[in-house]
């Protein structure tokens, strides 16, 4: 081969790899222009979502007209709307955006793979509202009550201990439970993404149950407040979408098998 032709090889590799970066580009300016108008919706809202986040702990503290929560600097308030904005507005840009990603690997995938890949494309955040919804609906009102367990009303010399929570802690609390249930939501799409790719089987996630279970605790310990509420409710979910993956991954080794079946069958005929 002479050197000329060397040349023009690396040139028409080159120019595959320039469009597929621009085409990258393209895609990434678009998610980036749908969250900053996201952005702007929900920072306009941030106090009403802000309130509606709040919601289990004003219902645990509705008997005590006199309670509230502070701030101690004065920027506090500002970015902690800016840090609910910025939530909200992933959450809504979130369709968007995972479409901009479809639409760039979709055309490198085969017919069968789009086919595959699309549902647990879809399934991603109808997980992840699934499990925001159980931390949210189900969990922090009772980790409120529990914590809230913890005042004393003083009195014989004692000084009453109670709570007067800071807006940028108990976002922060919300939001990490929130993104922990919510990525914990993800491991059947995880595991059986995996599966349809050989990475694991069946009959190894069965075998690697008891493991499974004391991860599950273990992960729960580190994700969520130091309360057996919170580890428990995150705890027992990652345990039954385990289950729920075993499942999930012995169908598709089962289509598979019919499939390489078929396939055999008519290369026999």
């Amino acid at each position: 081969m002479s050197e000329r032709d060397g040349t023009d090889d690396i040139e028409a590799s080159r120019a595959p790899l320039l469009e597929h970066l621009i085409e990258l580009r393209t895609r990434l300016i678009k998610a980036l222009i749908a969250f900053v108008i996201a952005f702007c919706i929900t920072f306009y809202f941030a106090e009403d979502i802000y309130a509606y986040l709040t919601q289990p702990l004003a219902e645990a503290l509705s008997g005590d007209p006199g309670r509230r929560l502070i701030y101690t600097a004065l920027q506090e308030t500002f970015f902690t709307y800016i840090k609910v904005a910025m939530f909200a507005a992933l959450c809504l840009s979130f369709p968007f955006v995972a479409g901009q990603v479809w639409l760039f690997i979709a055309p490198g995938l085969y017919r069968d793979e789009r086919g595959a890949f699309l549902p647990f494309l879809a399934a991603t955040p109808v997980l992840f509202i699934l499990g925001a919804s159980l931390v949210f609906y189900f969990i922090m009102p009772m980790a409120t009550e529990f914590f809230l367990g913890f005042e004393t009303t003083g009195g014989d010399g004692a000084l009453p201990i109670q709570l007067e929570a800071k807006v940028n802690e108990y976002l922060s609390l919300v939001m990490t439970l929130i993104f922990a249930f919510g990525l914990a939501f993800q491991l059947p799409v995880l595991l059986m993404l995996m599966g349809r790719a050989g990475l694991v089987s069946a009959d190894g996630l069965a075998k690697q149950r008891k493991y499974a279970v004391v991860g599950a605790f273990a992960a729960a310990a580190i994700l969520t407040p130091p309360d057996p509420i919170s580890q428990i409710g995150l705890g027992v979910p990652i345990i039954l979408l385990y289950e729920i993956s075993i499942i999930g991954v012995r169908m598709i080794e089962k289509k598979r098998a019919e499939k390489q079946a078929a396939e055999t069958g008519n290369e026999v005929a």
